[in-house]
């Protein structure tokens, strides 16, 4: 049986569904923060080695911070912030497409259809999703099939193309509960557009820890390497994505980044100021509250430096190195030109696709 593509596809896919950039009302959102004077470190700040000897860290400059935008709901589970808004599927991520964040939200027990996105396509990039409370039910065209708990990370390369749902667990939706995750996409590069699909299961336990030099806090590795750790996802270029924890307010934390790669901070909780070097030498500090993000300018710095502004302060940092090739993208397909596109539809509405 042919499949056809689900009258609510578009508004439905758990990515944020990249054709609208995830509402149109968002773009106002990413806007430049200027930048305010650095207030004196806390008493409890945390001094990371390399401030402490005797070269100093070339601190990377803040290029734009984007305020968090409106949330809208995504099949009937997922209330995402748009994180990217306007920036979603540009040359100033890659190789980062898009990314929505699910805030903590309760949700009462459910005894009948699970809440979630059905059956729908993909091509060209990989879906990236991290549940920190509740729990994720994935299922797909090439038989994988699990359960994405607190902690794990599901790692979905499409490549040539995959169907698949995701939905509240079963155990979740009988129970109930706080729910909050997210899901990045990225893009895959132009030789590797047509591989077969992959399907990494991560589990929490699987995801090293390393900390941060100074005592300031601590890094889950799940992409890249921090401080001689090294995540254990399979990219297909180039890519950090370190889940990071600040305990206590005013510790300082540096973050050596690769000056070529892109760079991405994000506030998941808490709030940090990043700190940058000004054109006098003085210490100019870019504040980020609750779902903000900096981007960073790259060639500018190797190492990305940030102060806790909140106990229990928790950030995201991403990046890697840009592909540098177009981008074409249209709804679940992510290709380099507009024919590529046309034909991922051909293939997926001929039943060609997801096998």
């Amino acid at each position: 049986m042919k499949p056809t593509l689900p009258r609510h596809l578009t508004t439905f896919l758990i990515s944020g569904l990249a054709v609208s950039f995830a509402s149109r009302s968002a773009l106002a959102f990413a806007t430049n923060q200027p930048p305010s004077s650095s207030s004196s470190p806390a008493p409890n700040t945390c001094v990371s080695e390399s401030e402490s000897s005797d070269t100093m860290p070339n601190l990377r400059a803040v290029r734009e911070v984007m305020l968090k935008p409106p949330t809208h709901w995504v099949g009937d589970g997922f209330n995402v912030y748009p994180v990217f808004a306007n920036k979603a599927f540009t040359q100033e991520l890659s190789p980062f497409l898009m990314f929505d964040y699910a805030a903590p939200k309760s949700f009462l027990p459910n005894n009948g259809s699970p809440r979630g996105v059905g059956r729908h396509p993909h091509r060209g990039m990989s879906t990236i999703t991290i549940a920190f409370n509740g729990e994720v039910e994935h299922a797909d065209s090439v038989g994988n099939r699990g359960v994405i708990k607190p902690g794990d990370c599901q790692w979905m390369t499409a490549g040539r193309g995959i169907i698949h749902e995701e939905y509240h667990s079963t155990e979740f939706s009988k129970r109930g509960g706080e729910f909050e995750m997210c899901q990045l996409w990225v893009n895959l590069p132009a030789k590797d557009k047509m591989a077969p699909p992959n399907y990494q299961p991560i589990e929490n336990e699987d995801i090293p820890s390393a900390d941060i030099p100074g005592g300031a806090g601590s890094v889950r590795v799940i992409a890249g390497s921090f401080a001689g750790t090294t995540g254990p996802a399979t990219t297909h270029s180039p890519v950090e994505l370190w889940d990071v924890s600040l305990p206590k307010q005013g510790a300082i934390a540096d973050f050596p980044f690769p000056a070529e790669h892109n760079c991405i901070v994000f506030v998941r909780r808490g709030g940090v100021d990043v700190l940058t070097s000004g054109e006098e030498g003085d210490e100019k500090a870019y504040p980020l509250g609750p779902q903000d993000v900096a981007l960073m300018e790259r060639q500018t710095g190797d190492t990305v430096r940030v102060r806790a502004a909140a106990d229990d302060t928790s950030l995201l940092i991403m990046g890697g190195k840009p592909l540098n090739e177009p981008i074409a993208a249209r709804g679940p397909f992510v290709m380099n030109t507009q024919e590529e596109l046309m034909q991922a539809n051909i293939d997926y509405r001929s039943g060609n696709f997801g096998r």
